[in-house]
């Protein structure tokens, strides 16, 4: 896909963020053909020097998109950010609240000289008595009900990956496109938010439907009772767990068919699920010695030609070698601050029967901050109203922040 076939391609976005929620709404715009820069302090955004848990968090939010450092409580950090939001449709922030309007760029001082702008501020919390709280993504799956549906009863567990952070991004992108819609019309931007508690809320909200509808509050999915008669992980004979899900009458008796059930199939009171609900512990009692004498790749072949669902229980790390991803595009390659070029997750859509790949590799700090950098030079910067000293200092700047960025570099990054 070329860059002007990209469905976003002339919008131009500037990105105040950092962490995980801020920067995946950027991405996204970016994959998507958006114009997005980076606006990063002195020696660069914090995240790209974030260990453990946190490691990846840069390599994996912040392709596709420029680098421009300025120190906003500098006047010439701020001279050019206003520059740079001058020429911008949209804006995003994801810092504590007012922290945007200290430095002179909230939403409403940056509205009043651009109404057509769209502001989006990805926050913990909605308006209302929390909107002032810091929060975090785990912050938000404990009070928001997520980690004690994820965990074992009195054991409240976040889920194995930032998926609050994730999906509000996701939201944040919504509101962001919605809102470019109604400007299309009004001629007028808008602030918008995206937040991680009402984020979570939407998405335990079934379950909250389900004590709506049953009377009966949800007991963590460890201890659900199942809607299904088949619906477990087994283990094979080589120990490579499987999940398998029977969940139709039908795919009920393709499975018996397949695996020569006889027995099973002609009972008539397991020809209904709720029959085989009723009866779990019978029919998975014959199951799991059935599958323990497969391997795991005989059973799947044999779950796939009869058309059921199933899954290998898998680790991230075997995603880099998944078949499925690396021939459909599922994959797309980004350079480590090491060098070491990886393959991670595109975008999980297609459009037109095309995924969306990188053509914009991550970018080291400030490094489109200087002269060479497109429609952010420094002809650009000079004809949005800044000196000829002003430029020169963040130039300078950049420079330092360069330095300072591969001296902080982690031993060992990306590795």
């Amino acid at each position: 896909m070329t860059q002007t076939e990209r469905p976003l391609a002339g919008l131009r976005v500037i990105e105040f963020t950092h962490m995980v929620m801020g920067p995946a709404i950027g991405m996204i715009l970016a994959d998507m053909g958006a114009d997005v820069t980076k606006v990063e302090p002195p020696g660069g955004d914090n995240t790209r020097r974030l260990g453990g848990s946190g490691a990846g968090y840069f390599a994996m939010y912040n392709r596709n998109k420029r680098s421009v450092c300025a120190d906003l409580k500098t006047a010439a950090g701020r001279a050019a950010g206003q520059a740079l939001v001058a020429g911008a449709d949209v804006v995003i922030e994801n810092f504590r609240a007012g922290a945007m309007d200290e430095a002179g760029f909230g939403y409403a001082a940056l509205s009043a000289r651009h109404p057509a702008l769209v502001y989006c501020s990805a926050k913990g919390f909605l308006a209302g008595p929390y909107e002032h709280r810091v929060a975090l993504d785990e912050v938000t799956q404990m009070m928001g009900g997520l980690a004690y549906m994820t965990g074992l009863p009195g054991k409240p567990m976040r889920a194995g990956a930032s998926v609050i952070d994730v999906a509000g991004a996701m939201f944040g992108v919504i509101a962001i496109l919605g809102a470019l819609q109604q400007r299309q019309r009004t001629g007028r931007g808008q602030h918008v938010v995206s937040a991680l508690f009402e984020t979570t809320a939407f998405l335990v909200g079934q379950h909250m439907a389900q004590q709506a509808v049953t009377g009966t509050p949800a007991p963590p999915m460890t201890q659900r009772s199942s809607a299904w008669g088949v619906y477990d992980i087994f283990e094979t004979r080589d120990g490579d767990p499987i999940f398998v899900g029977i969940v139709s009458d039908t795919q009920w008796r393709k499975f018996c068919d397949a695996f020569g059930l006889a027995e099973l199939a002609g009972d008539r009171s397991l020809d209904r699920n709720a029959g085989r609900v009723s009866q779990r512990a019978r029919v998975l009692g014959v199951l799991a010695p059935l599958f323990r004498a497969s391997g795991k790749q005989e059973l799947m072949r044999r779950l796939e030609a009869c058309g059921l669902p199933f899954a290998p229980v898998s680790r991230p790390e075997d995603l880099f070698d998944d078949p499925h991803l690396n021939a459909g595009g599922g994959l797309v390659p980004v350079t480590l601050p090491s060098g070491q070029q990886v393959r991670l997750p595109a975008l999980p859509i297609a459009m037109d029967g095309r995924r969306f790949d990188v053509y914009r590799d991550l970018p080291h700090v400030g490094e489109h901050s200087g002269e060479h950098s497109g429609e952010h030079s420094r002809e650009a910067l000079q004809a949005a109203g800044l000196r000829g000293d002003e430029v020169a200092a963040l130039e300078a700047g950049r420079e330092a922040a360069q330095q300072a960025g591969r001296e902080s570099q982690p031993a060992g990054a990306g590795q």
